[in-house]
C-alpha cells in the first residue's frame, strides 16, 4: 500500500508527525509538496474535505488533522497497540498532544497566524513567559506520567511496544529541544528524555533523521527558535 502526504514543502510542521509514522514503518509514500510544490497541497484543499494540510491518502480515501490520520495508520503500520482499551486511551494521549502542539505554537503568534512574528512581539513574549511557568510543567508532567506509569513496558507510552504516540513525543521533544532549550532544561524529564533517546536509535528514524528527506526545524514552522521568548541564558 502506498500513500500520498500533503503538506508544505519548506517546514517540518505538523507534517512531521506523520512523516515519522510513515518513515518508521518503512511503507512507500510520495510527499506531494516537495515532489510538486505547493500548489499541489493548495489544489488539495481547495477541491476536497480538507480545510488544512497534513492530509494523507491512499488509493481509497484521504483523511486530515495529525490525530485523526494517526489513528488511520497506526494498526495497518503495525504502530497500535494490540489492546482495543489501549488503542482509545493513546488516541485520547494524542489529542491531547495535539493541544500541546497548539500552545507551542501559539507563543510565538498568539495574536494570529496570518501576522508576522514581528507584529505581534510584544504578545507573544507575554504568552510565552505563561506558557514557561505554567502550561509547560504541567504537559510534561502529564507525559512524563504516561510513560512511567505504563504497566506494560518501562520503554514506551502505552502497551508493550512502540506507537505513534511514541514517535509524536519524540518530535515534540525534539521542538522544544530547539525552540526553548533553557526553559525545557529546567524540567525533570527523565523518562521523556530517555524515549527520545529510544526513538532516535531505531533503525529507520535514525537513517530518516541523517537524509534529505528529513526537513530541520526553522522560523516558519511550529516549533521555532527566538531567544527572547525562552529563559534567558545562565
Amino acid at each position: 500500500m502506498g500513500y500520498w502526504l500533503y503538506y508544505w514543502p519548506s517546514i517540518a510542521g505538523r507534517g512531521e508527525f506523520v512523516r515519522l509514522a510513515l518513515e518508521d514503518a518503512g511503507v512507500d509514500y510520495v510527499d506531494v509538496g516537495r515532489d510538486r510544490g505547493a500548489n499541489a497541497v493548495a489544489q488539495m484543499i481547495h477541491n476536497g474535505d480538507h480545510f488544512a494540510p497534513p492530509i494523507l491518502a491512499d488509493e481509497h480515501e484521504s483523511v486530515s488533522h495529525v490525530a485523526h490520520i494517526l489513528a488511520w495508520i497506526s494498526r495497518p503500520l503495525d504502530l497500535a497497540p494490540q489492546d482495543e482499551r489501549d488503542f482509545r486511551r493513546m488516541h485520547q494521549m494524542q489529542l491531547t498532544l495535539t493541544d500541546f502542539v497548539a500552545e507551542i505554537h501559539d507563543t510565538h503568534h498568539p495574536l494570529g497566524a496570518s501576522l508576522y512574528y514581528e507584529e505581534q512581539k510584544e504578545a507573544a513574549a507575554r504568552r510565552s513567559a505563561v506558557f514557561i511557568d505554567d502550561r509547560l510543567p504541567k504537559f510534561l508532567a502529564y507525559f512524563e506520567r504516561v510513560l512511567t506509569d505504563n504497566p506494560d513496558s518501562d520503554e514506551w507510552a502505552i502497551g508493550r511496544r512502540c506507537t505513534t504516540l511514541d514517535l509524536s513525543l519524540f518530535q515534540v521533544m525534539r521542538g522544544l529541544r530547539y525552540a526553548f532549550p533553557n526553559a525545557l532544561a529546567e524540567n525533570e524529564t527523565p523518562a521523556l528524555d530517555e524515549l527520545t533517546r529510544r526513538v532516535a536509535r531505531r533503525r529507520r528514524i535514525a537513517r530518516y533523521l541523517d537524509s534529505e528527506r528529513c526537513i530541520g526545524f526553522n522560523e516558519d514552522g511550529v516549533f521555532r527558535r527566538y531567544p527572547e521568548l525562552d529563559r534567558p541564558d545562565q
